[in-house]
């Protein structure tokens, strides 16, 4: 009998080591003073003595996921742009999408405020982006290449993918609040790979090769 192929495996995909040891954007994403400061850890919840802040991120951070930086412009034009790793899909039919802002963050209201948003899903080669995105300090659009999207909102060149929204709902969540984009317009780049946050550190996809299985009958 002929040999008959059979579907090749997908090709699979591992995190290659670590390239930023220490970075801002899980406390970004879920900023603790107590923990950030250096003190010791706070207690989370009195039913349960041993849950303290930091173990509970050390765990999250258990569970790799992509960054983006979501970008929107302030009732005074300028642009807002923040690093974010909560971002999830939520619904096919109508689009829609979600990301979560810390109710300490000081663009909170901006965000809030805004008509429109862009999530930029970062690519391996824009790690300093995220860095940067997730600092308070100086312009974090200094020398970002940039162009317009929907209702000005400014898209960042390079990205694995863009999705522009408008703002659907608001839902409280905690110390967060939860926040749902309808999506509009989007795009992805196919030529770029993902940055992957795991663990505490950035990695990066790595392929592996795949070989085609044949069998008999």
């Amino acid at each position: 009998m002929p040999l008959k192929p059979v579907s090749e495996p997908p090709m699979t995909q591992t995190n290659a080591a670590a390239t930023c040891p220490e970075t801002p954007t899980v406390s970004a994403d879920l900023p603790c003073a107590t923990c950030d400061a250096g003190n010791a850890p706070k207690k989370l919840d009195a039913r349960n003595p041993d849950l303290n802040c930091r173990d509970f991120r050390r765990t999250l951070g258990s569970f790799a996921t992509g960054i983006t930086v979501i970008t929107a412009l302030g009732r005074d034009g300028q642009p807002l742009g923040m690093t974010i790793s909560s971002f999830n899909s939520v619904s096919l039919d109508p689009p829609l999408i979600l990301w979560s802002l810390s109710l300490s963050s000081p663009s909170l209201e901006a965000f809030r405020n805004a008509s429109h948003y862009a999530v930029n899903v970062l690519s391996a080669e824009q790690e300093q982006l995220s860095n940067r995105f997730a600092s308070r300090n100086g312009n974090r659009f200094a020398d970002v290449d940039v162009r317009p999207g929907l209702a000005g909102v400014p898209l960042i060149e390079g990205c694995c993918a863009w999705f522009e929204c408008t703002q659907h709902a608001h839902y409280a969540g905690g110390d967060h609040l939860i926040f749902v984009g309808y999506v509009e317009q989007f795009e992805q780049n196919d030529a770029a790979s993902p940055l992957i946050f795991h663990g505490g550190s950035y990695r990066r996809l790595k392929k592996t090769e795949t070989h085609q299985v044949h069998r008999t009958d």
